[in-house]
């Protein structure tokens, strides 16, 4: 995946559509999960994306920083919240692995077309 972070949170987005395809109950947990870690509670949307962007960066997840940098902003993040955003939070331990498998998929779907099993 390539290009700038608003085509690369498409891009997520679209890839982790086709990976619940593929593996629909490990994906039907996850979004579980997310909607669990980052639904109503005592901290609101904003805080939630902003932690979850720290761990992001932390983890050094690109696909990551362009999902949260996004939503942060959708749930009215100012630059400088953004930018002052240091934390440790809930929901990140499964991200990266989901990221980094639409990764795994995109390139078995390219060695597929190539014939290569």
């Amino acid at each position: 995946m390539n290009g700038s972070f608003p085509d690369r949170n498409k891009q997520v987005r679209e890839m982790m559509g086709k990976l619940g395809k593929e593996i629909p109950q490990t994906m039907n947990g996850f979004v579980g999960l997310h909607k669990a870690a980052a639904g109503g509670g005592v901290l609101d949307a904003k805080t939630k994306e902003l932690i979850a962007l720290a761990i992001a960066v932390t983890v050094r997840c690109n696909g990551c920083i362009a999902f949260h940098v996004h939503d942060a902003l959708s749930a009215g993040a100012t630059r400088k919240e953004i930018m002052e955003t240091v934390g440790v939070a809930i929901l990140m331990g499964g991200g990266p692995s989901v990221v980094y498998g639409t990764e795994v998929l995109e390139a078995l779907d390219e060695y597929e077309k190539q014939g290569l099993d």
